[in-house]
């Protein structure tokens, strides 16, 4: 087999990287960047590129003999932040952030792509790259690209997401769930206004909604196992213009964090319970929109292990089990239908300057952690597809 990590596009790959970085684009508006994803894999061989969802990019990779369909994924899209990081490829648009590492995925897998593509007479079987717009806003990219049928055929999928505060190139897995359910709400209550001095003739939705917070907080607590995981965060509470005015009504907008089927429903009940009575409890009125978002990233043990395999391989002892993660990720709707591995890649340690979390706007990696998460999709691809 040839020794493909001298066909490495390292240069190549950092310049893809910069130039998504310089031009982000936000979930859902990913025009110019999958038209460049588009333009890029043009230039490789072997590939036949589809568009199946809005700004998507799906290339198709097919063996010189049958066997397993792999697909491998990327996410496109940025972050509505204002960038701080001390890096020389800001980005132009003000507002607009590669601050999650998406730059990174879009690179990585393009680089995989252009090494892979030279390898047909080696592969049994085919290989999906994906790359997936909208994974930051619900309901996702991800959950249109199943709609319209990629995964369909589809053995296995794997994705990878880069993280600082990690040494760069060190790889993170585990199996089962990977990141959590992600729910969303938002509750209007109807109260009735009235002067500061004279509260008795109000129906006051700030206290009902004071009420309901504090309610809201107990659900984990005391209906949860304390085995079992759920986070519920309220981010945001508006009320009111004036300091010595009752208002006529009052917004909540919370999110639900939840690891299995089970909670999730549960959280969902005992939270539309809670409102209903401590609303009805003041004499208000409410309107509730409860959002399904994400589900679970559910790691699968095979798939996972061929992603350990390669890590072996790629990184050798560079390797960690992952805990549990609370925030969520779209790749939950591949994990949905088809066996998958969902892995993490270090982006560089706070000593080397990348100390900041994803969606901070000095968010930074060390971009020596790009060649790593190429070869791995590389690596993952033979492994499983390679002739012997």
């Amino acid at each position: 087999m040839t020794n493909w990590r001298e066909q490495i596009p390292t240069e190549e790959v950092i310049q893809w990287r910069r130039h998504f970085h310089q031009h982000p684009e936000l979930s859902f508006e990913e025009i110019e960047t999958s038209n460049y994803i588009y333009d890029v894999l043009s230039t490789f061989p072997n590939l036949e590129l589809s568009r199946p969802t809005t700004n998507s990019v799906i290339a198709k990779l097919t063996g010189s003999a049958p066997g397993k369909t792999i697909a491998l994924r990327a996410d496109i899209d940025a972050l509505p932040i204002e960038e701080e990081a001390d890096v020389d490829f800001k980005s132009k648009k003000p507002g607009i952030m590669h601050a999650c590492g998406h730059d990174t995925h879009a690179a990585m897998l393009l680089g995989a792509a252009k090494v892979l593509s030279g390898m047909k007479d080696q592969l049994s079987g085919v290989i999906k790259f994906i790359f997936q717009p909208a994974e930051e806003v619900p309901p996702g990219g991800a959950k249109a690209i199943v709609d319209a049928g990629v995964l369909d055929d589809v053995d296995y999928v794997f994705g990878i997401h880069i993280f600082p505060k990690l040494p760069a190139g060190m790889i993170g897995t585990n199996v089962g769930a990977m990141t959590a359910a992600q729910d969303i709400f938002e509750l209007k209550i109807q109260g009735k206004g009235s002067h500061g001095s004279t509260p008795e003739l109000s129906i006051d939705p700030i206290t009902i909604g004071a009420e309901i917070v504090t309610n809201l907080n107990n659900i984990v607590s005391r209906h949860v196992s304390a085995l079992d995981n759920a986070v519920l965060s309220i981010g945001q509470f508006t009320a009111g213009e004036v300091f010595n005015v009752i208002p006529d009504t009052a917004t909540l907008k919370g999110t639900v964090r939840t690891t299995n089927a089970e909670t999730r429903k549960l959280m969902k009940k005992r939270i539309h319970e809670v409102i209903d009575h401590i609303v009805k409890a003041y004499n208000g009125t409410y309107e509730l929109h409860y959002l399904d978002g994400y589900s679970a990233v559910v790691n699968h043990e095979v798939a996972t292990d061929i992603v350990r395999q390669a890590a072996d391989k790629i990184v050798g002892e560079q390797q960690f089990t992952c805990p549990k993660m609370m925030g969520s990720e779209d790749f939950a709707a591949y994990t949905d239908v088809t066996k998958g591995s969902f892995f993490v890649l270090g982006g560089g340690t706070e000593e080397e300057g990348c100390g900041y979390m994803n969606h901070h706007p000095k968010f930074k990696i060390n971009e020596d952690a790009l060649a790593v998460g190429m070869q791995m999709h590389v690596q993952i691809a033979l492994d499983v597809l390679g002739k012997k």
